[in-house]
């Protein structure tokens, strides 16, 4: 195990790691950095070898999708071939418009990367300091589950061509400019379409590992912000929030009503940077909502077409079934979670012990109102409008895709 962590922390020295990053960010999108680094997907890299080696994988990436599409549209000729082949192209084609719309707003991406670094964020306590870890565990949990699930689908994904009754099968249904149904072509073919598909795949987890990544630390933020209100008053007197005569207290007066001011310039901060992302990612959350719902159609009805013709067509289908099932859960769980965590800022400041004649003080009022006004909106990320992304929408989508494969099925009858 210490001889592949080294080699990985080796074969992924990005350059992202090497600029000044806070302990949050590094806690957070260090593994992140190193995955994208070695999928070629990184935009931190200046090195011309690198740029040369990102452009072959995202030239090889476009290569497959397009031999994807053309089989899709000249060779599918009946309902169980077009549901093979719209199964694994429509993940693609929404993780390319994802992975673009990063792109597009990679400085904003990168800003929210650094959002810990505000001069207000505070983990100067030991409680703080296990929250962060605590979601930073999280993130590395989940990415974890995401890359072992997508990864044991394409290994059985890789097999099934090879224990099937057909010759001169490949691993996906693609449609090549040359006839590699030979013995010479076919082991050469079979190998670099293993390898575009194995980018391509990866392509899609690492743009889903790289969205949690950004909606956890956003979580997270949002906890200590919580705590930090909650516990506002004992952070300004070292004896704690006892009794009243604390409050009237010159010096900390001053020291309160500046840590206020401090904590509601942090909230503001991280509405506004909340705000902007869910205007971003507004029209990729349709998108993804849509595919999925589709691609959970159509890989239930593959995996109960193939239960009684084969083990191994079987597990693939499975497994890629289970990928998007728990792919649509992880981006709707965090976006709930989102949601919940940015209410919980109204109920900290309400048990922030104003009511030991905090309110006497003149702007406690005001301050207090203003930021509870503000957390009685919550924060809701939505799919171009249509819907909210949330669990509930999970449950509905899940649902609504059910009743389509049921009908689906009754059609193939």
């Amino acid at each position: 195990m210490n001889v592949l962590k080294f080699s990985w922390i080796k074969l992924t020295q990005t350059e992202a790691l090497d600029q000044p990053r806070g302990k949050l960010e590094k806690a957070f999108f260090e593994s992140t950095y190193r995955l994208t680094y070695i999928m070629g997907l990184s935009t931190s890299e200046r090195s011309p070898y690198y740029s040369i080696y990102s452009e072959i994988v995202k030239s090889l990436i476009a290569l497959f999708i397009c031999c994807e599409l053309w089989n899709l549209y000249s060779e599918t000729n009946n309902l169980n071939s077009i549901v093979d082949n719209i199964n694994v192209t429509l993940i693609h084609l929404i993780g390319v418009f994802r992975y673009k719309n990063m792109v597009w707003n990679k400085s904003f991406y990168k800003k929210l990367a650094k959002s810990t670094q505000s001069p207000h964020f505070d983990i100067s306590t030991e409680e703080r300091n296990k929250m962060m870890a605590f979601w930073a565990s999280k993130n590395e949990k989940y990415l974890r589950l995401l890359l072992t699930l997508g990864s044991c689908t394409l290994s059985v994904w890789y097999v099934y061509p090879l224990v099937d009754d057909l010759q001169y099968n490949l691993p996906v249904a693609i449609r090549l400019p040359f006839d590699y149904r030979n013995p010479t072509l076919y082991p050469l073919t079979y190998i670099l379409i293993v390898v575009a598909f194995n980018y391509v795949a990866f392509c899609v987890i690492t743009i889903d590992v790289i969205m949690q990544a950004h909606l956890i630390h956003l979580i997270c933020q949002f906890t200590i912000l919580a705590n930090c209100f909650e516990n506002i008053l004992a952070d300004c007197s070292p004896k704690g929030p006892q009794t009243t005569k604390y409050v009237f207290n010159n010096k900390l007066k001053r020291k309160y009503l500046k840590r206020f001011d401090n904590l509601v310039d942090q909230h503001r901060f991280i509405l506004k940077k909340t705000l902007e992302l869910k205007k971003i990612l507004s029209l990729p959350m349709l998108g993804q909502l849509a595919s999925s719902g589709m691609l959970i159609c159509f890989a239930g009805y593959q995996v109960t077409l193939t239960v009684k013709l084969s083990i191994a067509k079987f597990l693939t289908s499975l497994l890629y079934l289970g990928y998007n099932v728990f792919e649509l859960f992880v981006f709707c769980r965090w976006c709930d979670e989102l949601k919940m965590q940015s209410e919980n800022i109204g109920k900290a400041v309400y048990s922030s012990n104003w009511n030991c004649g905090l309110v006497l003080i003149s702007g406690v009022r005001s301050r207090i109102l203003l930021v509870t006004a503000r957390a009685q909106k919550p924060l809701v990320l939505s799919a171009g409008g249509f819907c909210d992304v949330s669990l509930v929408t999970f449950t509905t989508l899940v649902k609504t895709s059910y009743s389509a494969l049921t009908v689906l099925l009754r059609f193939q009858d």
